[in-house]
């Protein structure tokens, strides 16, 4: 029986996207590429995550996968190698992603929002600031970029003197999620600053060097595919996840019980459905919709909330 295909539902500028399809090219998948907007409405995205509006989004039939962290994991398990953690060690490089979408970011953004500020779509500014439940103020950007000048080069300046010792990688001898999360603004930036990202990275030559060498691994082999195909995927399959509860749950869910889960820091919008699996790292819903028919969600547990419905 041929393996299930693998849908990425995501855009070509999305950083965080950036991470999922550098895992999916350290793991030299084939895979179908599915473009969303990037801002609400999101149609044919929402039938499958229940109103999760975030990229990326990994779809397989009918089990979908939101955030990397639950991306990440779920390749790891389908399709152990090449590993992305070496020697097994898996605690770092999550903790590694929440500085890298956090304070990384940030700089990151000061940089590149007030450069292609004509050129966002429009709705876009609106749009953010609606799901972060903030202004997202370019004017603000702007007049912080020069001191996230200084924070940028210091954090690139971190991945330099960790490679200083002569390795190729971040940790061990092949690229892996510990790669991937110190990429993401190193690409972001040189994608759309790239005379910025070089002067930011003049005089850091062992950064300069793994950058080129992970953009050399590519995306694995990316097929075009579009939403419909996505949506009957899931429409003519049925959810893998057995049930299994977590023993040590703090609240002592299980699966049967009727939850909400919302990301706890942007794009707070909750998504209901019934648990059918949860550990200390992920909880998986089970949901219906009438384009899809049954489907089950997963999530991280960290960053997102859990509550009783």
């Amino acid at each position: 029986m041929a393996a299930p295909e693998i849908f990425l539902h995501h855009y070509d500028q999305s950083p965080y996207a950036e991470k999922a399809r550098c895992a999916l090219g350290m793991k030299a998948m084939s895979w179908r590429s599915v473009i969303v907007p990037n801002m609400l409405p999101k149609p044919k995205l929402a039938p499958l995550t229940g109103g999760y509006r975030r990229v990326p989004v990994m779809q397989i039939e009918a089990d979908i996968y939101c955030d990397n962290a639950m991306i990440v994991r779920e390749l790891e398990r389908r399709f152990p190698e090449p590993t992305l953690f070496s020697a097994g060690r898996l605690g770092m490089p999550f903790a590694l992603a929440k500085w890298s979408d956090g304070e990384f970011l940030q700089a990151t953004a000061c940089l590149v929002f007030p450069l292609i500020e004509d050129q966002l779509p429009d709705g876009f500014i609106a749009d953010r600031t609606a799901m972060r439940g903030a202004p997202f103020d370019i004017a603000a950007m702007r007049k912080a970029a020069p001191a996230m000048r200084d924070q940028w080069r210091a954090f690139a300046g971190w991945i330099d003197d960790h490679l200083g010792d002569g390795k190729d990688w971040v940790m061990g001898a092949r690229p892996g999620y510990a790669d991937i999360n110190a990429y993401m603004n190193v690409w972001f930036l040189k994608l759309y600053a790239p005379d910025i990202a070089a002067q930011l990275l003049a005089g850091l030559t062992h950064t300069r060097r793994w950058a080129e060498a992970m953009a050399e691994i590519g995306h694995g082999d990316r097929q075009e595919s579009d939403a419909d195909a996505a949506l009957a995927a899931a429409r003519d399959a049925e959810p893998a996840t057995a049930e299994r509860a977590d023993p040590d749950d703090p609240f002592g869910r299980k699966p049967g019980d009727e939850v909400i889960v919302t990301p706890a820091d942007y794009a707070k919008d909750s998504i209901a459905g019934t648990l059918v699996a949860s550990s200390h790292y992920h909880i998986a819903i089970r949901r219906s919709a009438a384009e899809v028919g049954t489907v089950v969600v997963h999530f991280p547990r960290a960053g997102y909330h859990v509550r009783s419905a």
